[in-house]
Order: C-alpha cells, then structure tokens, then sequence
C-alpha cells in the first residue's frame, strides 16, 4: 500500500449563511483513482474548489507528498500538479483548440508565441485522448460539448500533472467517449497519476474507482470504502440518510385513445436529422435515445423554434406553430429544459423566483409594472411542490445545486402549465436522491395529461421513463416502438450498426 499523496484533514469553509465544509477529510495514494460522492450540495464542489487553489480553507491541514502545504491560488495547485477538469468547462470559445489547451502556459520564447509546436503538442494530446478527428486549429466554440470536454482533458494532460481531479467528466460523453476516458484513467494511473473521479452514474464508481470517500451535508461519512464490494444500497444510504430503491415509477396502461398533443410530420434541420414523423398523446413520454450528435437534442430545439426547419412541420392541439419561432411554441404551451441549464436555461445570477416567472411573466405584469409580491408567491408555490431547497427564493440561483437548478427550471414550466414538455438530459450532474424525485415528477405530470419527450444519454433512463421510444442514428429514426418491447442491448446495436461509414 503506497503512502498517501494527498491528505486533507478536518476542512473547514465557510460562506455567509452556509457551512459549505465542516471538517472534511480525504486521502488519495500515487496512483489510484479516488471516487468522491455525494448529494448536490453535500460539499464536493466546494472540496474540490479548496483542492484547486480557488478557494481558501478557514480551517484544517492539507499535506501533499507528507508536506504541509497552502494552496492560495489554482496557479500554486497547478504548480504542486494538481490539475481540475471542472464540470463547468472554463475554456473560451472564441480561441482555437491549441490556444485554449496551453491557455495560461503558452509555449513561447522572447515573447513570442510557438504556434506551430503548440498546435503539434495539442495533436499528440488529443491523439492521447483517442480523438486524432479533433484539429489543434478548429475554433473553440464549433465544437459539441463532448469535444469541448475532451478539449478540457487534454489541457490538464498538458501540465507536468500528479494528481487530476474530474468533476463529472462523463456527463457529456456517450458509451464509447466513455469507454475511451476510461482507458486514458488507467494509462494515467500505469504512470502513477492519481484521480479524484466525481459522478453521480454509480455504475461506473464500478467500472474506475478503486476506493470511495462519501460527503453528507459538509461532512465525510465514510472514507477509504473499495469501490467494487460497496454494495449500491449502502453507498445510496450513505449519500441520503435513507434507503432509496434506484427504480422508475410505473407506468400507467393506456388504451392509446389519448388526444394527440404534439405531431411532428418530416422534420428536417440541415445536415443535424431529417425526415422525422412522430406523435405524442396526452399523458404519454416519448424517449428519443442515440449517440451524441446524433440530432436527439436539434429535434427539440426545432421544436421549440430556437432552431429553423429545413423541410416539416411542427404542430401543437392541431395549431402549426411558426418556424424558428420560441415565442409561439412557449404561447401554444411548449417548454423546453435544455441540455445546459447552466447556459441556456437559468439567469445564474437572478433569484429562484424571477427564474421561474420567466415563461410568464405577463400574468404578474399590469400597465408595464411587476406586481413582485404576486410573482413571488406564485414561485413559492411550485418551489414547495418541488421541495427546491434551501426554499427560499430570493436567493440567487446559482447558489443552488445543480438537481435544485433542475428543479427551478421544472418549476417555471409547471407555473405555465405547459401541454408539452421538452426534457433533455434532465437528470444529467443530479444525485441519485433528486434523481429519483426528477423522474417522479416526469411521471406525474403526464399523468395529469402533460406530452413529454425525453433526450437522456443513459439508455436505462430513457427505456424505464418513456412509454414509446425513438432510436435515432445520423439523425435518422431507425426504430419506433413500445419501450417494452426493446431492451438496451438491441439499442445499442441499433444506434451502432453502420455508425462508422
């Protein structure tokens, strides 16, 4: 047993209002891949911020190679060969590849700039991470979000690294991406790096992890557990307080006579999928499962008029809404939660209550004025039912978690009342506990007639929430059927026969 690299004891942050860490510890050998878990807002982030060098510990010791030592900026920590690889990727999207991978320590001499090594090293570092198709020169931002994470890997790979911290590193990757970012782990341990691996998907703590540390409420309730003895329910027990059965709620037997809500005939955007035909009853969820970019969330967003129509039509209680337009599908009662709700469905810096009202905000307004009170209230409302916490909603939205920033987006198309409800990745950085709440409330609200389609990359979670499923492949439908009647097995041959050609 190797000694420890890292030792962190009795961790102590606090903020105004809230004791983010109350006396934490954690140890990870030379080596090892180290799985830290825990609720949103057990402590992890702010763990991880303090490990970094972005944040400063009010108490408690951290030791790096037996040495005590401060790490007052994330430039010290990059120094010692700590690297983060930060859920919400800090890269800039108006910078090439290769600029934003030597970001901070570009390769130059005299003051000026190598672009040409830079560009060759970027190369040998996305050939590393088994993406070569990635070029060094391709601006930042054209890429997905898969490749924006990988792009995000191989800066870290970049420094002279010890230890790597990946904070949901598989949130944005399909199985394959996954099996890859598995394979670089254990070259990285083979060369004695160790790994802090944040997830939520406990299978694979199975799959990487060799022991596990689990945080609750600002504090370490277990420590050094192996990774692939620890029964699931006794790791779900530890991260909750409570025992919770990781299963989808039943479905309802239909008689397939409900009204149809949503029909979508020969929708078609670009080069993203064409030719697409389906329909959504009253009470019924639609999965849509493929790889990444496989045009699952381009068909909602071509819903939900935030991306044109090349070809089809989109109609909603037999009304065809307009093409590219949000505020007629919001006005015929479509919600969307986007893939990055962080980015594109919360204003981070509002408070909880002014995130909800978006979507309706007229009912709150007379004469150009907004009656706060009335807003408020109506907020609360749907934050209670949704057991958001903490619960009060003055407090901005980016100091929630992110299964509560989930949550609010819900809450905002349940204050609509929206007809259909648009759901991609919906549980994607969300702990197993609100997880189980999310998919509740998926349930409930077709249950009360509401037409859902759901995007998930986590085939289980599309098969056991939906009624119907849609297999798509190159932005083709390749199968529709009952989710009964398929298994994850036929959809994975489905979303991979032919996917290399």
């Amino acid at each position: 047993m190797s000694d420890p690299l890292l030792q962190m004891s009795g961790i102590v942050k606090a903020f105004p209002g809230v004791r983010a860490l109350d006396g934490v510890d954690l140890e990870v050998r030379a080596g090892e891949v180290h799985c830290l878990l825990g609720q949103n807002g057990a402590g992890k982030s702010t763990l991880i911020k303090v490990l970094s060098g972005a944040h400063q510990p009010d108490e408690g010791e951290i030791r790096w190679q037996g040495e005590e030592i401060r790490l007052t900026t994330p430039l010290s920590a990059m120094k010692h060969g700590i690297a983060t690889i930060y859920q919400e990727l800090d890269l800039v999207d108006g910078l090439t590849v290769a600029e934003n991978i030597y970001l901070g320590h570009e390769l130059s001499s005299a003051g000026f700039a190598h672009r040409g090594e830079t560009q060759k090293q970027a190369a040998a570092l996305l050939a590393r991470l088994g993406h070569s198709e990635i070029s060094p020169r391709r601006e930042l931002g054209t890429l997905s979000a898969a490749g924006k994470q990988v792009v995000s890997m191989a800066r870290a790979l970049s420094h002279d690294v010890k230890l790597i911290i990946m904070d949901e590193p598989s949130a944005v990757l399909d199985q394959e991406e996954v099996a890859r970012l598995f394979k670089v782990i254990r070259d990285l341990q083979s060369e004695g790096v160790a790994v802090v691996y944040i997830s939520h998907r406990l299978e694979e703590i199975r799959q990487v992890g060799d022991r596990v540390t689990v945080l609750k409420d600002g504090r370490t309730v277990a420590t050094g557990l192996p990774a692939r003895d620890t029964p699931t329910r006794e790791l779900t027990r530890l991260m909750t307080g409570r025992d919770i059965e990781y299963v989808f709620p039943p479905r309802v037997s239909r008689d397939g006579d409900g009204t149809v809500v949503l029909s979508v005939e020969n929708l078609a955007s670009g080069r993203a999928f064409s030719g697409v035909d389906f329909e959504v009853r009253a009470g019924e969820i639609v999965g849509l499962a493929g790889l990444v970019g496989s045009g699952r969330s381009e068909i909602l967003e071509t819903i939900y008029g935030a991306r044109r129509a090349t070809a089809g039509t989109v109609t909603v209680d037999g009304k065809q809404l307009r093409n590219g337009r949000v505020r007629a599908a919001v006005g015929a009662g479509v919600g969307l939660c986007p893939e990055e709700r962080k980015s594109q469905g919360l204003l981070l810096d509002e408070a909880v209550y002014r995130n909800v009202s978006l979507a309706t905000m007229g009912r709150f307004s007379r004469g150009g004025f907004i009656n706060r009170g009335s807003e408020k209230r109506a907020a609360s409302e749907h934050v209670k039912s949704l057991d958001v916490r903490p619960t009060g909603v003055e407090r901005a939205v980016r100091t929630l978690s992110g299964g509560n920033q989930q949550k609010v987006v819900l809450a905002r198309w349940l204050l609509r009342e929206c007809r259909v409800l648009l759901l991609d990745e919906p549980t994607r950085g969300v702990d197993v506990g609100a997880r189980s709440e999310i998919y509740a409330l998926v349930r409930r609200l077709a249950d009360e007639g509401v037409a859902v389609v759901l995007v998930s990359s986590e085939v289980p979670e599309v098969l056991g929430l939906a009624d119907r499923v849609l297999v798509l492949r190159e932005g083709v439908v390749v199968h529709t059927g009952p989710a009964d009647d398929i298994d994850e097995h036929r959809v994975l041959d489905l979303v991979m026969e032919g996917s290399a050609a």
